[in-house]
């Protein structure tokens, strides 16, 4: 079965998860195909951006508890190590920007792949589900890393620990998501992003990214230290020229992330 299809269009790859029936809750399977298709964006130069949604009515629910419960299963030890830390790492150190287009439901581990992407717009009705405490578990997928960084300590254990619904439109409010666009323009509007994000500088993007994600942890001398290094690094590249160049001349910029 192909529970993650892929394709690419105007250099960007679209990765849709695909078990509907289920509301595109995670089995083994489904969680290495996520995995292979996030290493293939990696590699491939083509590729600029990736584009991440789901089949059907729901996003994500999470993790198939059937899958879970089974006593010939991976296990939640196995679960957590195999699936979902590698995908969340594989999501944060992917040099090209992910965007992610919320077309339903997002719980569990499926609202927590969503929030570690780079950009995240969701539908109206969609809702986010810390749902994890409600079955005696504790938040996986990064939920503990980057929900208290997106809205705060306080509110972040509070909807961890009481598993409350946030409607699309409460999550843009307390900064847990980018943007809240109607369902009918969703796909449209989400992968404009996508597109625009492929057509700019996307090693300065990737470069972005990084520091990003090294500000979760260093102290600010380290941080603008590394700001400087990955600055000399921007200003070495083909992009960088380009889009100078292009600002000065008064025309369009042709950024080829080189």
């Amino acid at each position: 079965m192909t529970f993650i299809k892929t394709e690419i269009e105007d250099s960007v790859m679209k990765i849709i998860l695909n078990r509907p029936d289920k509301f595109n809750s995670f089995n083994r399977e489904m969680a290495l195909q996520f995995q292979d298709s996030l290493d293939k964006a990696a590699i491939d130069k083509t590729i600029r951006a990736v584009y991440l949604t789901g089949e059907g009515k729901a996003f994500c629910a999470g993790q198939d508890l059937s899958e879970a419960m089974d006593t010939n299963g991976p296990g939640i030890e196995r679960i957590v190590r195999e699936h979902y830390n590698p995908i969340i790492l594989k999501i944060r150190n992917l040099e090209k920007p992910v965007v992610c287009a919320v077309n339903g439901v997002a719980a569990g581990a499926g609202a927590n792949i969503a929030l570690a992407c780079d950009i995240v717009v969701a539908a109206t009705s969609v809702a986010f589900i810390q749902a994890f405490s409600k079955i005696g578990l504790i938040p996986d997928s990064g939920g503990t890393f980057f929900l208290p960084r997106l809205i705060g300590f306080g509110k972040a254990s509070a909807l961890m620990m009481l598993g409350d619904k946030v409607s699309a439109y409460d999550a843009e409010k307390m900064g847990m998501i980018y943007k809240v666009v109607d369902d009918t323009v969703l796909q449209i509007e989400a992968f404009e992003i996508a597109k625009k994000l492929a057509d700019l500088p996307t090693i300065g993007l990737s470069l972005t990214k990084k520091l990003l994600n090294t500000s979760m942890s260093n102290n600010l001398t380290d941080q603008l230290t590394y700001e400087g290094d990955m600055q000399v690094h921007a200003a070495s590249t083909y992009d960088y020229n380009e889009g100078v160049n292009a600002f000065l001349e008064k025309r369009k910029a042709n950024f080829k992330g080189e």
